[in-house]
C-alpha cells in the first residue's frame, strides 16, 4: 500500500520547482460492456501471479478463489480497483504483457495488429494506458460494436429465414388442414343427410308402429272380452261337472259301504264256520284222548345211530376246525345269528393297535361280512370298567353292545344266547374255552377267533 501511495504521488503530483503536467487522458464514455468483461477476466487471471501483499485491500478476500469465481463474485470490486488503483492496473498490464507480449508491445507502440480482436486491443489499451489509449478503446469498442451488430444482423437474418421457413410450413399445414376440414365437412354433410333420411324413415316406421299398436290393443280388448266370456262359461260348466262328480262320489261311497258290509257278513259267516270246525276237531281229539305222535317212519329202518357228543366235544371240534368255509356254511343257515366276542378277536388278530382302532377295524370287517351273507351280527365289547358310554359308529348290519358296569362281556354273550329261541342257528366267535363250552351247552355253535379273522381277510 505504501508503494501504491508513492506511485500515485510520483505520477499524480508535480515535483518541487517543476511545471504542472498535462491533464491525464480519460474516457468520455463508459467502457464497452464486452471490453469491461475482458478487463475483469484479465484481472482475475492476474491474481495467480501476484502476492497477497500486492493485491488491493478490497480484493484480498478473493485471492483464494478460482479465476471464474473471482470474476463471478468480485467482478465489480476488480473493475473499481482497476479504475482507481493505478499500481494494481499496472501490475495486471504487466501480467498481460507476459501472457501476450506481441499484442502488448503493439498496443504500447500505438499500432495494434489489424487482425487482432478489437476487444483484446481495447482491454490491453485500458490496462497499459499508452498515449492516446482512449481513442484505441473507443475505436476498439466501435469495432466490437460493429462486429456485434453484424453478428446480430446475421443472427436476425438467420432467425428471419427460419421464421420464414416456419411460416411457409405453417401455411402449408394450414392449407392441408383447410382441405382436410373441407373434406370432413363434406363427409359430415353427407352423413347428416343420410341421418336425416334415416330419421324420416324411422319416424314413418314409428307412426306405422303406433297405428299397429292401436290396432293390436283393440284386438287385445276383444280377445280379453271373449276370454272372459269363455272363462265364465267354463266356470259354469266346471261347477256343473263338480256337482255331478260329487253325486258320483257319493254313489260310489255308498256302493263301497254296501260291499264292505256284505263282505264283512260273509267273512263273519266263514270265520264262524272255521271256528266251529276247529272246535269240533279239538273236541274230538280230547274225546279220543290221542297222544302226540312220537314215532316216525324213518325209525323203523334198521341202522347204527351215532353217539351223542358232549358240549366239551362240540367245543373241541369247533376249535379244531380251521377252514373259513365252515363259517360260511354256518352263516348260510336260515335266520343265522353271529355273536362276536369283540376284544377276544381283536387282541388275537391285532393286539398292538389302540383299542379304538381295534374296534373300528373289526366292525368294518363285520359290516362287509354282513353285507355278503345277510346274517344277523352282534359284536360285544367288555364295558365293565368304563365310566361313561364309548362313542362307536354303528356299521350297517352290525349291532354293537357294551356290557354294563360290573358285568363282563362273557356274561353278556351268555345272556344273548339264552335269549334266542331253541333251534335257531346261533354262532358264537370266541377263543375263550369257558365261553365256548357254556354256549355249546345252550345249543349255540362256538367258533374260534382265528377262524373269523381268516374269513375277514378274504373280504
Amino acid at each position: 500500500m505504501e508503494e501504491h501511495a508513492g506511485g500515485e504521488e510520483a505520477t499524480g503530483r508535480p515535483g518541487a520547482g517543476e511545471e504542472s503536467p498535462e491533464p491525464a487522458e480519460t474516457l468520455d464514455r463508459p467502457l464497452p460492456e464486452r471490453v469491461r468483461h475482458r478487463v475483469i477476466a484479465l484481472a482475475g487471471e492476474a491474481f495467480d501471479g501476484l502476492t497477497f501483499a500486492e493485491l488491493p485491500l478490497s480484493l484480498r478476500q478473493y485471492a483464494r478463489f478460482t479465476a471464474s469465481r473471482r470474476v463471478r463474485f468480485g467482478g465489480s470490486a476488480m473493475a473499481a480497483a482497476l479504475e482507481s488503483d493505478a499500481l494494481f492496473r499496472q501490475r495486471v498490464g504487466e501480467r498481460l504483457r507476459e501472457v501476450q507480449p506481441e499484442l502488448g508491445q503493439a498496443v504500447l507502440n500505438g499500432s495494434p495488429p489489424p487482425a487482432a480482436d478489437p476487444v483484446e486491443v481495447a482491454a490491453a489499451a485500458f490496462l497499459l494506458r499508452p498515449p492516446g489509449w482512449p481513442k484505441l478503446v473507443a475505436a476498439a469498442g466501435e469495432e466490437a460494436q460493429r462486429a456485434q451488430e453484424e453478428r446480430a444482423g446475421l443472427e436476425r437474418e438467420r432467425e428471419l429465414g427460419r421464421l420464414r421457413e416456419e411460416l411457409a410450413q405453417v401455411r402449408s399445414a394450414a392449407r392441408a388442414d383447410v382441405e382436410r376440414l373441407r373434406a370432413e365437412l363434406e363427409a359430415a354433410r353427407k352423413e347428416s343427410d343420410a341421418v336425416h333420411r334415416k330419421l324420416r324413415s324411422a319416424q314413418s316406421d314409428v307412426r306405422r308402429g303406433e297405428a299397429a299398436l292401436r290396432k293390436a290393443r283393440a284386438e287385445l280388448e276383444e280377445a280379453r272380452a271373449e276370454a272372459a266370456a269363455a272363462r265364465a262359461a267354463a266356470e259354469g260348466e266346471a261347477r256343473r261337472l263338480r256337482t255331478r262328480l260329487a253325486e258320483a262320489e257319493a254313489a260310489l261311497e255308498a256302493g263301497r259301504k254296501a260291499v264292505r258290509e256284505e263282505r264283512g257278513i260273509e267273512e263273519m259267516r266263514l270265520r264262524l264256520l272255521l271256528d266251529t270246525v276247529l272246535d269240533a276237531a279239538q273236541g274230538l281229539r280230547r274225546e279220543l284222548a290221542l297222544p302226540p305222535a312220537e314215532f316216525r317212519p324213518a325209525q323203523t329202518v334198521d341202522a347204527v345211530a351215532p353217539g351223542e357228543l358232549s358240549p366239551r366235544d362240540v367245543a373241541q371240534r369247533a376249535f379244531a376246525a380251521d377252514d373259513p368255509a365252515l363259517l360260511d356254511q354256518l352263516l348260510a343257515l336260515p335266520q343265522a345269528h353271529l355273536v362276536v366276542d369283540g376284544y377276544n378277536v381283536t387282541k388275537t388278530g391285532y393286539p398292538t393297535m389302540p383299542l379304538e382302532k381295534q374296534r373300528l377295524r373289526l366292525l368294518g370287517g363285520l359290516a362287509v361280512l354282513a353285507a355278503q351273507t345277510g346274517a344277523e351280527m352282534t359284536c360285544v365289547f367288555d364295558g365293565a370298567e368304563l365310566s361313561a358310554p364309548v362313542p362307536v359308529p354303528q356299521p350297517r348290519g352290525v349291532r354293537v353292545l357294551f356290557s354294563r358296569p360290573g358285568k363282563t362281556a362273557d356274561e353278556l354273550i351268555r345272556e344273548l344266547v339264552r335269549a334266542e329261541p331253541p333251534g335257531r342257528p346261533l354262532v358264537v366267535v370266541s377263543s375263550d374255552r369257558e365261553v365256548a363250552e357254556g354256549v355249546a351247552r345252550s345249543g349255540a355253535r362256538p367258533v374260534a377267533s382265528a377262524l373269523l379273522l381268516r374269513r375277514l381277510r378274504r373280504t
